[in-house]
């Protein structure tokens, strides 16, 4: 059924040039599409997502709970995506909220306190448990060490690995992935895989919407990315578009288009 959409992502991806890298996968029958699966991308703020199961983890482990509470202090403020930036230094948050803004406002002094409270092992470890075996992780968000280890990346086949055991209740607890899942669905980025599809509650009071998208996007330089899993009535559809050297406004179109011919056969086609 995914192999149905071939010819026109590749027309899709052709007209926009640069490099992608894309996983389709039904999370019910594991039917897969692919391209550049295992290309190497900058992370930029998909890495968030398994540092949010890593940060699951240890609280599943009983290291801390995430009612426990962490002190925004003035030389963890970082620029970029997110408003604690904005907010001021001794302002206490729960580990919960942090996780929440991280995700659904991509937050990057969010992350870097959450990186710090569970340390770069454990979100290497999580990343290894994942099955994401060619990507990394390095570095903390907006900050540029003077001796660089390495990049933080990722490749779309990574990436789509990780969600499916999200999907499945297979990462971590069944509890723990239906929380991830319900924190992804609150994403307030949604400039890109569900730009173009319909508004989900447009002919429905009181039911089922027509979609529900549990995402996470990343953007930085010449890169645009977004990952998610697609809900549309009965199935689950895990779409990871990675974008390297093409325009921003066009990336993102790509990536809405991609996500809509999903829904579209999704949505007609079964």
């Amino acid at each position: 059924m995914l192999g149905t959409l071939h010819d026109r992502i590749m027309a899709l991806v052709e007209k926009a040039g640069g490099t992608w890298g894309i996983v389709l996968e039904d999370v019910h029958t594991n039917e897969r599409w692919t391209l550049n699966e295992d290309h190497r991308f900058f992370a930029a703020s998909l890495i968030k997502v398994p540092i949010m199961t890593a940060v699951f983890a240890e609280a599943y482990a009983g290291k801390f709970a995430f009612e426990d509470k962490l002190k925004l202090r003035q030389e963890d403020l970082v620029g970029g995506s997110g408003v604690l930036q904005h907010m001021t230094p001794g302002t206490e948050l729960t580990i919960l909220d942090l996780v929440t803004l991280m995700i659904i406002q991509s937050d990057n002094t969010a992350t870097n306190l959450l990186i710090d409270l569970v340390g770069k092992e454990s979100i290497r470890e999580i990343m290894r448990k994942t099955g994401m075996t060619n990507s990394q992780f390095y570095n903390k968000l907006m900050i540029i060490p003077a001796e660089l280890e390495g990049y933080n990346e990722v490749t779309a086949a990574d990436m789509a690995r990780h969600l499916k055991l999200l999907a499945t209740g297979k990462a971590i607890s069944y509890d723990s992935c239906l929380r991830m899942i319900a924190i992804l669905k609150k994403q307030q980025v949604r400039d890109s895989l569900p730009y173009h599809l319909p508004d989900p509650d447009a002919d429905i009071i009181g039911g089922l919407p027509l979609w529900e998208l549990a995402n996470k996007t990343g953007s930085v330089s010449t890169n645009e990315h977004d990952c998610g899993i697609l809900y549309v009535g009965q199935s689950a559809v895990i779409i990871a578009a990675l974008s390297h050297q093409v325009p921003t406004k066009t990336a993102r179109d790509t990536i809405g288009r991609i996500g809509e011919l999903v829904y579209n056969l999704y949505r007609n086609g079964r």
